[in-house]
């Protein structure tokens, strides 16, 4: 199955919104984080400072929309056939992409240019909406399936909690015990070769 874009809004606010966070992006690399200033940022991106600090308030609150972007998933979740092999998939991935450095910087960003915690939600309706996907698939497919939130109790939460606080046993083999929690440990053989495939 191929995997569809996520749909992004349109219109000259999120041009200039693009063009900002390339331009963010594109001086972290240059010049790197302790030197880059809004006057920087809006020269780049060809719009004036006012219209950086009308926006987004301060730097900390760019980074943090730009950290919030970067976290969006492009795709949705691949289609392995089974709700076992389309869940573990989906963890491992979220563990290697969460984990990583520029992982761990972008969360880092999204959370302190957040006061009032909305880019945190958005970072969490980003997975829920990938999970709520392979949900309905295997809900269509006639498979018995888990509720919403208690695969982000039992999956995202734990992850998120070691990458912050315990950044240790982040590897596939924790995200495969994650998923076998939820689902209660029942895999078919076939199931379990696709894992092994994907793995």
């Amino acid at each position: 199955m191929s995997r569809k874009p996520m749909v992004r809004p349109g219109g000259r606010s999120a041009r200039v919104q693009e063009a900002v966070h390339a331009a963010v992006r594109e001086l972290l690399a240059e010049v790197g984080r302790e030197r880059l200033t809004v006057p920087m940022v809006a020269s780049r991106a060809g719009v004036t400072p006012s219209t950086v600090y009308r926006r987004w308030g301060d730097l900390q609150e760019l980074l943090s929309d730009v950290a919030v972007e970067h976290l969006r998933p492009e795709t949705e979740p691949d289609d392995h056939g089974a709700l076992p092999a389309d869940m573990t998939a989906w963890a491992e991935q979220f563990i290697d992409e969460m984990s990583s450095p520029a992982g761990r910087a972008y969360i880092r960003d999204a959370l302190l240019g957040d006061p009032d915690g909305s880019n945190a939600g958005q970072c969490s309706t980003y997975a829920a909406e990938q999970i709520d996907v392979i949900i309905a698939r295997a809900a269509e497919r006639g498979e018995t399936v888990p509720e919403l939130e208690t695969v982000i109790d039992a999956v995202v939460a734990p992850i998120m909690y070691r990458i912050l606080f315990r950044p240790t046993e982040l590897d596939a083999p924790y995200a495969r015990r994650l998923v076998a929690s939820v689902l209660g440990g029942r895999q078919s053989a076939a199931s379990q070769r696709r894992q092994r495939l994907i793995g």
